[in-house]
């Protein structure tokens, strides 16, 4: 028999034994070693981030106030200026040279009084020259009524020779005498109407002499002087502002803009208070006169001009004066409040009792995403809610709301008591 050859057996464990042995296997086993070790670290932490307490217990807190009952008075801003009840600006409508000045700013003044003077000696001169046309027309008016009558005779007295004597005139010269007596009166009238025209030119002539005389149109205080003696007045296209008068400054008016969203407030006999920078301390009363209709325009805002009647007994009040007014719209008492942030406040969210841990850790391990919020109640009937807490849950109560000054609002009418808190805004959540 031939002799048998014997091989070694190499086991699977030898095999991997030898692999390894070799140094470039070495190094790829102390890689995978140490990559092993950092995923289960990354492991253990997230697991501790998943199962630690209150993980899934986050819950939002709010803030409250509690309903109460008080009073409210609700204002609306506005600013403006001091004027006068009536203020007038007295020019002159004739040219010249001003003689005199007769006043000074805040002198007082009676109606008629004269404020200054313009040279009058062109005026004297064309009064004197219409004073003579009017004695001239005058004259004329005499020389035609003599014209007349001479012209009448002169006709009388060829009807009366006609009349005696048929034939001793004739027709012809009979014909021409009442035509010269016709022309006599015609001229006799047209005197009479230069008598008339003169003496309007005179009466003309004597009231430019008259304006001459500045004169106060009304009893009150001189605001402005604007002219000076020795200046002249050049009245061609418009008459210039000599002075500025004001009436009686012990009765003033607030000339104030209200905003448009806030002029369907407003309406006349409503009181007010406002304050000047002169006296920051003070508070004047004030009652609405007036609001006006017309809309006005300013840097694009649209307002309304409201004008405010002040007693001013002392004067302290002066035309011009910047005021900011705050007119009182409306006053209830012993009504329920709550704070007008919590009509505005919606819940984002709908809190949800935490939910058990279902399916297992690698469910457990991956990330999960935010359910979406649920849509804001809003209400669909017009009315309005506020939101209060029952079993640390928002719940809303219908309300109608009243009035409102910004920070309290009034409700008139829903569910809710006076001593109940209302939530006004989120706070935070617990961790």
């Amino acid at each position: 028999m031939g002799a048998l050859l014997v091989l070694p057996v190499t086991t699977g464990d030898e095999v991997l034994h030898t692999i390894l042995a070799t140094p470039g296997r070495r190094r790829a086993d102390r890689l995978w070693r140490w990559t092993a070790a950092g995923a289960l670290c990354v492991l253990v932490v997230a697991a501790y981030v998943v199962f630690r307490p209150g993980h899934e217990q986050q819950a939002p807190l709010y803030k409250t106030e509690l309903a109460q009952r008080g009073n409210l008075t609700v204002t609306v801003s506005a600013t403006g200026n001091v004027q006068p009840t009536n203020e007038v600006d007295v020019g002159s409508e004739l040219s010249g040279i001003v003689e005199t000045v007769l006043v000074e700013e805040n002198d007082r003044v009676k109606r008629g009084q004269i404020l200054a003077q313009l040279d009058i000696l062109k005026l004297r001169d064309q009064i004197a020259k219409s004073h003579g046309a009017l004695v001239a027309a005058h004259a004329l008016v005499s020389q035609t009524q003599a014209t007349v009558k001479e012209k009448r005779l002169n006709l009388e007295r060829l009807q009366g020779v006609a009349s005696r004597s048929q034939g001793a005139v004739s027709k012809s010269d009979i014909d021409a005498a009442d035509a010269a007596l016709q022309r006599a009166v015609a001229d006799e009238a047209s005197a009479h109407a230069a008598v008339v025209q003169a003496s309007a030119t005179l009466r003309s002539d004597e009231t430019n002499l008259a304006k001459a005389s500045i004169r106060s149109p009304i009893d009150g205080v001189v605001l402005a002087r604007k002219i000076e003696p020795g200046q002249t007045v050049a009245a061609s296209l418009q008459a210039p502002v000599l002075f500025t008068l004001a009436e009686n400054l012990s009765q003033m008016e607030l000339h104030v803009d209200v905003d448009e969203a806030d002029v369907g407030q407003v309406h006349d006999g409503q009181d007010a208070i406002f304050a000047v920078d002169a006296y920051p301390n003070r508070k004047y009363p004030a009652r609405i006169s007036r609001v006006d209709f017309g809309s006005q325009v300013k840097d694009g805002v649209v307002s309304y001009l409201t004008i405010l009647s002040v007693n001013n007994d002392d004067l302290s009040l002066r035309p011009g004066m910047t005021v900011t007014a705050e007119i009182t719209t409306a006053r209830v008492h012993d009504v329920v409040l709550v704070p007008s942030a919590a009509l505005r406040f919606t819940p984002e969210t709908t809190p949800q009792a935490p939910a058990k841990p279902s399916g297992g850790i690698v469910s457990r391990l991956l990330p999960r995403f935010a359910s979406t919020p649920s849509p804001r109640a809003t209400p669909t009937d017009g009315a309005q809610r506020v939101w209060i807490l029952r079993d640390n849950r928002p719940v809303a109560v219908p309300v109608m709301a009243g009035v409102s000054d910004g920070r309290s609002t009034q409700i008139i009418g829903g569910e809710l008591q006076p001593g109940v808190a209302v939530i006004t805004e989120l706070a935070s959540a617990s961790q």
